[in-house]
């Protein structure tokens, strides 16, 4: 994945990169990361955790977000939370973009 997709604006674009698996660009908040990101449809993420509380809201497309054997689909104007160290799968069947927020634990 490389360059931003158009659907954030060109003032979001300009925000550093996420240096990490993400197309996406960071916004660092005290205590919390805001991450703007795209993800193409057919990408799937295996099941992994984050040492931090991730909320996020999709701002166009479709989270498939499994977690604790459980799936849901979460679409625009959705918000999702995944506790901190809870393992947790994703999968894009459309290109779809999220703003996350990857708050510190305290």
């Amino acid at each position: 994945m490389s360059g931003m997709d158009p659907h954030f604006p060109p003032r979001i674009k300009e925000l550093p990169r996420f240096e990490g698996p993400l197309d996406a660009n960071r916004l660092k908040a005290e205590n919390c990361e805001v991450l703007f990101a795209s993800y193409p449809a057919g990408l799937k993420i295996d099941p992994h955790s984050h040492p931090t509380d991730n909320h996020g809201v999709i701002t166009a497309g479709e989270l498939i977000l499994e977690m604790d054997g459980e799936e849901k689909s979460y679409k625009t104007g959705d918000w999702y939370y995944i506790p901190s160290e809870r393992s947790h799968a994703a999968r894009f069947d459309v290109d779809s973009h999220v703003i996350e927020f990857w708050f510190d634990r305290p």
